[in-house]
């Protein structure tokens, strides 16, 4: 199995809707024994959704602005597996002011939390499990929505992620020679939790309809989720700050699709029909 004997830490998980959580599942499914983080009110969210996992996996709180407890949560896994071969990075909270077409008038102490949430903690992720991630040379994957253009309503969030992007090839510059490989997996838009809390996030719908070349099934986290799991595999071995799209092949078409390849791209027909 493609995991088989990893040890993996999993942050993000709120509901089965969640990439985190398809993340969990076809890790469990390839072989890896799996912890979960979760913070604050939504722990309880995270442990209804890790029952619902192949193998229900213990639960750590991780805040991640909060270095005492990055600290905790790795002396707990050094106690308990010694080493760690994988971080799943799926961290990311903007305040309402950032989104919705506040660009503008958002207050610089919101922006500073979307920043410090969706941006430094990928910094800090790897500090805290470098160590942990070095044993045997480990592999840290963030969750990334491809920030080379403006989007409607992401706003600062937009922003964020596109901070997080530079420090994707940051951080792979300096834990690289400790064996660790650092990568993003950039996803088209899906229907989680966090999605529907961007206004105008519906936007999204309609271009992916017209311009992926492949088709692409916001309901379906799962092919970003398998992308996920070769990164943290041992599969991709030379393979570190890279940003590795699963959009369905949006990221590269300029413009919309002529009518008939829309017609014969898989499951955008079928999806049209049913708008219809």
């Amino acid at each position: 199995m493609l995991l088989d004997g990893k040890r993996l830490l999993i942050t993000g998980v709120l509901d089965p809707r969640s990439i985190a959580f398809t993340v969990a599942k076809v890790a469990q499914e390839q072989g890896a024994e799996v912890v979960l983080t979760g913070f604050g009110r939504g722990m309880r969210l995270t442990q209804r959704a890790a029952s619902r996992l192949p193998t229900t996996p213990d639960l750590l709180e991780l805040d991640v602005t909060d270095e005492s407890q990055l600290t905790a949560v790795a002396d707990e896994l050094g106690e308990r597996w010694g080493r760690l071969d994988g971080v799943l990075h799926a961290i990311g909270f903007a305040p309402a002011s950032c989104l919705g077409g506040n660009f503008l008038d958002a207050p610089w102490e919101d922006v500073s939390t979307a920043f410090h949430v969706s941006t430094y903690s990928y910094a800090a992720l790897g500090r805290a499990f470098a160590d942990l991630l070095a044993v045997e040379g480990g592999s840290i994957v963030g969750l990334d929505f491809d920030a080379q253009i403006a989007w409607p309503g992401y706003d600062w969030m937009g922003v964020a992620k596109a901070g997080l992007e530079s420090a994707n090839r940051y951080l792979a510059r300096d834990l690289g020679p400790r064996g660790i490989r650092v990568n993003l997996v950039a996803a088209g838009p899906l229907h989680t939790m966090a999605a529907r809390s961007i206004d105008g996030f519906g936007d999204f719908e309609g271009v992916w309809k017209e311009r992926a070349p492949l088709g692409w099934d916001m309901r379906d986290p799962e092919p970003v989720a398998r992308t996920v799991c070769a990164l943290l595999s041992d599969w991709m071995p030379g393979v570190t700050g890279e940003i590795v799209h699963v959009d369905g092949g949006v990221h590269a078409i300029g413009a919309g699709m002529p009518p008939e390849a829309a017609t014969a791209a898989p499951g955008i027909a079928e999806d049209a029909a049913t708008d219809a």
